[in-house]
């Protein structure tokens, strides 16, 4: 039973409240979730012991943000993405189905290491160029990017944040996560092209004559140009093989120091000041990713959490394939209408309680630093990647790349309704999850659960 006492309801009565108003967009998301944090601070329901907590759970996945945005951020001026643009253009030769085709090799690689937004962000010029060279509707493409993006964070560890929050909970390391999980990422990945000639048909059978006069135009730092790559290629080689050198070194570090030898470029290149490499920065997101981890630490102290543990015990007593469903369809739905961060962070207390009722695992496994974690419960925390980061696919508030690149369209004269991203967004999504389940269920078997 849970105990309705003063810090209870004060706790559901703030997280209810923010949740509320960031679905019907009342005001910025960022101020709700400071005003979420003031409230439960001033009456003192946060304690230092939770700030603590908070750190140790959400630390990774924020510095892995932050540096992924500074090394987006410093390729920004380098001039790749315009030289890039009209390479794109030329390899469309005119063609619609190319262009779409094309979003799928350009974004993904891109995405699979860097943060969605960011990279939605600096590669919306290049896609706009080329719709509208085309003579078609930049929503489409837009939104198409928006769901590669999303679906590329299933390709590494770091490639989304809540793939890494789960990762990290069950100790899996880069390359555990590209023997294990990869393959599924891609398989998701590819089911967006056969729907594409479905949900864009008036992109798809495009074809125009492309300007004559498109000319490649050479890089104007160089230099610049060169060394900020290097410092992308390092800190993929080091997302890779960093855990395996002498000094061990996780991907939040990687991302440190990758933003750091980034931040160094620009300052020896002397291309702008580094004040205004951190000013673009998206600070909003971050700031509001860390109020919603405080608010899921209190959430979980109200006993909720533990409840939809024995629930979730009572249902499917130790049948973990049912539980992986089961996380599949709810934190994929939940994470269509909510921030996947936290909304993983809420799922892994409860998934562990799970865990420990059924007697799978011991009691330490509620220890955020337990690793020894059975093969058999893997496929579960798995399942959990692929909702959270696929969910968020469906709706327009899905996932901050969805945001972004819907907010492009609109600053184009072409705004983007919730229901109009839902035709391109539902589809996708219920396809991608279909995939993911499928792949879980051969995880189970080969794990011989």
């Amino acid at each position: 039973m849970i105990d309705f006492d003063f810090q209870t309801t004060t706790t559901l009565v703030v997280f209810a409240s923010v949740i509320l108003l960031i679905a019907f967009d009342v005001m910025d998301m960022m101020l709700v979730g400071l005003l979420g944090v003031s409230a439960l601070t001033v009456t003192g329901v946060i304690t230092a012991e939770d700030v603590s907590a908070v750190n140790r759970t959400a630390g990774g996945p924020i510095t892995l943000l932050f540096g992924g945005m500074v090394v987006a951020r410093v390729l920004a001026p380098t001039g790749i993405f315009e030289r890039v643009g009209t390479l794109y253009l030329l390899a469309t030769k005119g063609s619609g189905r190319r262009f779409l085709l094309g979003l799928v090799i350009l974004v993904a690689p891109l995405c699979a290491v860097l943060p969605n937004a960011t990279t939605v962000i600096l590669l919306a010029p290049i896609i706009i160029r080329v719709a509208t060279t085309l003579e078609v509707d930049i929503v489409g493409p837009m939104v198409l990017t928006a769901i590669i993006s999303n679906s590329a964070g299933m390709l590494t560890l770091v490639g989304d944040p809540a793939t890494f929050l789960v990762g990290s909970t069950i100790g899996m390391t880069f390359n555990q996560y590209l023997q294990k999980v990869s393959l599924g990422g891609l398989l998701a990945l590819m089911v967006v092209i056969p729907l594409m000639p479905l949900l864009m048909k008036d992109v798809w059978g495009v074809q125009r004559a492309l300007p004559e006069n498109l000319m490649i135009k050479p890089l104007e730092r160089p230099g610049y140009a060169v060394f900020s790559l290097m410092v992308l290629a390092l800190m993929v080689l080091l997302f890779i093989f960093g855990e395996q050198t002498p000094v061990k070194i996780v991907p939040p570090g990687v991302a440190i120091i990758a933003a750091t030898l980034a931040l160094l470029v620009v300052h020896t290149a002397n291309v702008e000041p580094i004040g205004n490499v951190m000013k673009d920065i998206d600070w909003r997101t971050l700031v509001f990713l860390m109020c919603l981890f405080c608010l899921v630490q209190e959430f979980s102290k109200t006993g909720i959490l533990q409840s939809f543990s024995h629930t979730l015990h009572a249902w499917f007593g130790t049948n973990l394939v049912l539980v992986a469903l089961a996380m599949i369809a709810g934190v994929g739905l939940a994470s269509s209408l909510l921030a996947n961060i936290p909304v993983v962070a809420a799922m892994i207390l409860m998934v562990k309680g799970y865990l420990v009722t059924a007697e799978l695992v011991p009691d330490l496994a509620l220890d955020p630093t337990f690793a020894d974690w059975p093969v058999q419960v893997i496929p579960v925390f798995v399942a959990m990647m692929f909702s959270a980061t696929l969910g968020g696919n469906a709706t327009l508030i899905g996932a901050s790349a969805n945001v972004v690149s819907t907010g492009i369209c609109a600053s184009h004269g072409r705004p983007v309704s919730f229901g109009a991203f839902m035709r391109y967004g539902v589809p996708v999504t219920l396809c991608q999850l279909t995939v993911g389940s499928a792949y879980i269920l051969c995880l189970f078997y080969f794990t011989g659960r």
